[in-house]
């Protein structure tokens, strides 16, 4: 097993928040949604004109974009990132989707969420864990912010095993992005953790080690 290589826990340049907008991020993140949506449907407490959802770790907000749109979502949703540069294109992203009204962005640590206990309904994050040097504590605030019997649904990278097996998924999932993105995508991979690692975290927040699967080839996601 390769060892775990911390990354920048904010990605906070004009020019990262550009590239990342930019990539194809479409099939990644329908796919996201459409699994939250299995997860929302089988807990069955979610009211769709009234709900609050929070996304952490936003980035330009396109998640929140296709569940709003692919869901017909009317509750509120709120996205936090600590990168501004993030949330300026997550601002311009809502607006022109025109869903100004259900969506906003607030700058925020995920590691101390400024909200109060149970707010919300859903809390969904995808790919913040990787960033965040020792994770259980945004896990921990994830889930006291969540109401009870809400869903949280949190999804990630998992680290390869091999350095073959890392140059293998940037070149099936990356292959066709400029060599910038493509090595941004290879030190994700480098900074992720295994599902054994997530296992042993998610004990330490008082859930089952069952909650957390491995999805897809590069992916574990936490239902909780």
């Amino acid at each position: 097993m390769i060892a775990r290589v911390l990354e920048p826990e904010v990605m906070d340049s004009a020019r990262e928040a550009a590239e990342y907008d930019a990539m194809d991020h479409a099939e990644a993140n329908r796919v996201f949604v459409d699994d939250l949506l299995l997860a929302m449907s089988a807990a069955r407490r979610v009211p769709r004109h009234r709900g609050t959802v929070l996304d952490v770790g936003t980035g330009t907000a396109l998640i929140p974009v296709v569940f709003c749109l692919r869901y017909e979502f009317a509750g509120q949703v709120v996205g936090v990132d600590l990168a501004e540069e993030m949330l300026k294109l997550a601002r311009r992203n809502i607006a022109e989707t025109g869903l100004s009204e259900r969506v906003r962005v607030d700058v925020v640590d995920a590691k101390s969420l400024p909200y109060e206990d149970g707010s919300f309904h859903v809390v969904m994050s995808n790919s913040i864990v990787h960033h965040i040097p020792e994770p259980a504590d945004v896990l921990r605030e994830m889930l006291r912010v969540l109401k009870p019997g809400g869903v949280l649904f949190v999804r990630d990278l998992l680290r390869p095993e091999s350095e073959a097996e890392v140059e293998r998924l940037v070149a099936t999932y990356a292959g066709s992005e400029p060599a910038h993105s493509q090595q941004l995508f290879r030190q994700s991979l480098q900074a992720a953790l295994t599902l054994e690692e997530m296992q042993v975290l998610v004990e330490a927040i008082s859930l089952p080690p069952g909650a957390v699967q491995q999805t897809s080839d590069r992916h574990w996601t936490l239902v909780g």
